[in-house]
Formats: structure tokens, sequence, C-alpha cells
């Protein structure tokens, strides 16, 4: 069977590697997939800010181990998500999508493998202040508050 995917003769060319740093989001896509030492969940990002790499789409992996669960909590409190949901620990997929926030991405390789590491979340309000800073790493994760 042949399938037409436009686009496809120059998709490796064509895609610019988006950099480090922090970006404004939204939530297009998120998919369990199960695993069975590491479930995960995949997240599709488009990026709102900062202008120049508006549009542009990445995504990432949020594992839904018993270790990795606080990057995850992290992930939905910051994001909005349903706080009905999350008190009871449920996950609905649908209500990821269109959720707004901040998150600092990297780039790292893995046993030859290049992957793109999503390292920190802040809430979509704190943009204009974490933009100028560019960095969420002395925020609290527990609370969301940034140490004085």
């Amino acid at each position: 069977m042949k399938r037409h995917l436009a686009g496809l003769h120059n998709a490796a060319s064509a895609g610019e590697e988006i950099p480090d740093r922090l970006y404004l989001v939204q939530v297009r896509r998120a998919q369990y997939r199960w695993h069975a030492q590491k479930p995960f969940y995949v997240v599709r990002f488009v990026v709102l800010e900062p202008k120049p790499w508006a549009a542009a789409v990445f995504s990432g992996r949020l594992y839904s181990t018993p270790r990795a669960m606080w990057k995850l909590a992290w992930f939905l409190r910051d994001f909005g998500y349903d706080s009905d949901l999350l008190a009871n620990d449920e996950i609905e997929e649908k209500a990821l999508i269109g959720l707004r926030g901040v998150v600092k991405i990297s780039h790292a390789t893995v046993h030859g493998i290049p992957v793109l590491n999503l390292d920190g979340f802040a809430p979509a309000a704190r943009w204009e202040e974490l933009s100028e800073t560019g960095d969420i790493s002395s925020e609290d994760r527990s609370t969301g508050v940034v140490e004085s």
C-alpha cells in the first residue's frame, strides 16, 4: 500500500532544531504510551512566545513511573490542569489539550539518540517575568513559589 505524505521529501532538511531555552507554549496533543518499565505521556507543544519561534512544534516525554510522578504533577499544576481530576489522580488526555504554560527545554544525546528534555515548568502568567530572567530553576517545585 502506498501513502502520499506531503512534504516528506524535504522534512529532514527543513526542520531547524528549536534551541534550548524557555518558551510560552500550548498543549496541542497528549497521548499515553504504555511501556513495561517506564510508561509515559508524549506531549506535543506549539510555541506561542518568543515570536521568532511562534508556531514551532516540539514534543517531549513525561514519565508516569513512581519516581517521576513529581515532574508530571509539576507540569499538570503549572499548566492549570483541572484540580478535581488531579485530586482524584486522574488524567484526561482531552483535558490537557489547550493548556498553556512555560516550559524550559534542553537537548541531549542518550546512547547516540537525540532527546528533548522538559527541564521545568511555570504558569503562563509568569511568562513576562521569566522571559526576562530566562530561568525557572529557583522555583520551589512543591509550591510553585519563587525563593527569595
